[in-house]
């Protein structure tokens, strides 16, 4: 059985090509890292070490690579593929899709066997959006037969990846604990036999308790680590009023949760306590300016902490510490992220009511908007008397 993977970098190698392998894939990495595709190429394998005491590894063997742009040979490769799956990040889907409708155009000439395209990718509806970019690229009778025979299943992935310090170019660190759901309604043909994939007929509630729960929470802990000073997230979470602020913003993603999803609320509670010691684990150190980047895509209003803090309006909660989140990811002006320089520059500018509505979407008469200008007019002065 062949897979192709686009994207392999360490959430690549470390989670999704780890788990295709086991379940025995021959994985074909799709990359436009040229270094990274000759050292595949070159070494047929790579190790995935475990982020624990003891820090067992792993060998994922019988890999290869493609680069990115030799789209008829990642055209072949998908022709043939038993499964497509992503790893890119949300930005990249459109760049990818021209070479995945390439390779369906292939495909469909040559065979009427089923194909599932999977992204793995941290946002809400991410299959269903690479279709989009791909059919976008097919002619119309290739289109209509690829309706019937390429699906696209949505799915939730989870597994913190820190950023990695390794001699060894494909050595990649990841933490134990992971998740993947996938949204078997929309599988055509067999549902592959991935053993860690959790098959579901409705992903929103997962992919939300994921978002608003991992993400949030890691999102909180990073820009509050930034405004304070902190490095890393593991030192960021040790201080009692990051980890209190953060664990009451869960709080009232949790509320939100249970409400908008049916979740048992005190299951919940233990999946939020377990998220927290996960980001408070020793053996993973990750960067609070890594963990922050690119925040204009992470105060929008579908993401990680906007999302949840307009929902929670609708049933009743107020997100006072949502709000706080929301307030320091505006402050982060960390020099080395382009969208961060590009946050502190429309401040300076247009001030920070302007960038709030501008970048949020939150309107200026909402009672987010003022519990948000509250919190980051008192982070300011903070910053100003440290």
């Amino acid at each position: 059985m062949l897979a192709v993977h686009f994207g392999a970098g360490n959430i690549g190698r470390g989670f999704i090509g780890q788990l295709l392998h086991q379940a025995g894939y021959e994985v074909c990495f799709i990359d436009v890292n040229q270094e990274l595709v000759d050292e595949i190429n070159s070494r047929k394998a790579y190790s995935v070490q475990l982020a624990m005491e003891g820090t067992p590894v792993s060998v994922v063997e019988g890999v290869r690579a493609i680069h990115g742009q030799d789209t008829e040979a990642v055209a072949r490769a998908i022709a043939d593929a038993d499964l497509v799956t992503t790893a890119v990040g949300p930005n990249v889907l459109p760049h990818i899709a021209p070479a995945i409708a390439a390779g369906i155009t292939r495909r469909i000439t040559h065979t009427d066997r089923p194909l599932n395209v999977i992204a793995c990718e941290n946002m809400i509806g991410g299959s269903a959006q690479l279709k989009t970019h791909v059919f976008a690229q097919l002619d119309e009778a290739v289109r209509a037969k690829a309706e019937e025979l390429v699906g696209f299943p949505n799915a939730a992935v989870d597994r913190i990846v820190p950023l990695q310090k390794h001699e060894d170019k494909l050595l990649v660190t990841v933490e134990p604990f992971f998740e993947w759901a996938v949204d078997q309604s929309h599988i055509i043909g067999d549902i592959p036999q991935i053993e860690g994939v959790t098959y579901v007929n409705d992903l929103t509630p997962y992919i939300e308790r994921k978002l608003y729960t991992v993400n949030t929470g890691h999102a909180m802990i990073a820009y509050l680590g930034y405004q304070m000073g902190y490095a890393a997230i593991d030192e960021a979470i040790r201080d009692d009023e990051i980890l209190r602020a953060t664990r009451q913003a869960l709080q009232e993603t949790g509320a939100l949760l249970v409400a908008k999803h049916g979740f048992d609320k005190g299951q919940h509670e233990e999946y939020v306590e377990k998220i927290l010691g996960r980001f408070a684990n020793p053996y993973i150190t990750d960067q609070v300016t890594r963990v922050g980047r690119s925040p204009i895509r992470k105060l929008a209003p579908q993401d990680r902490l906007v999302g949840p803090a307009m929902q929670c309006f609708d049933h009743g909660i107020v997100p006072e510490h949502l709000g706080l989140g929301i307030a320091a990811a505006l402050l982060f002006d960390f020099r080395e992220d382009p969208e961060a320089v590009q946050l502190t520059e429309d401040i300076q500018r247009f001030g920070l009511e302007h960038v709030l509505k501008t970048y949020t979407g939150i309107r200026v008469n909402h009672a987010l908007f003022s519990i948000v200008m509250n919190h980051a007019r008192e982070l300011q002065a903070r910053r100003k008397t440290n």
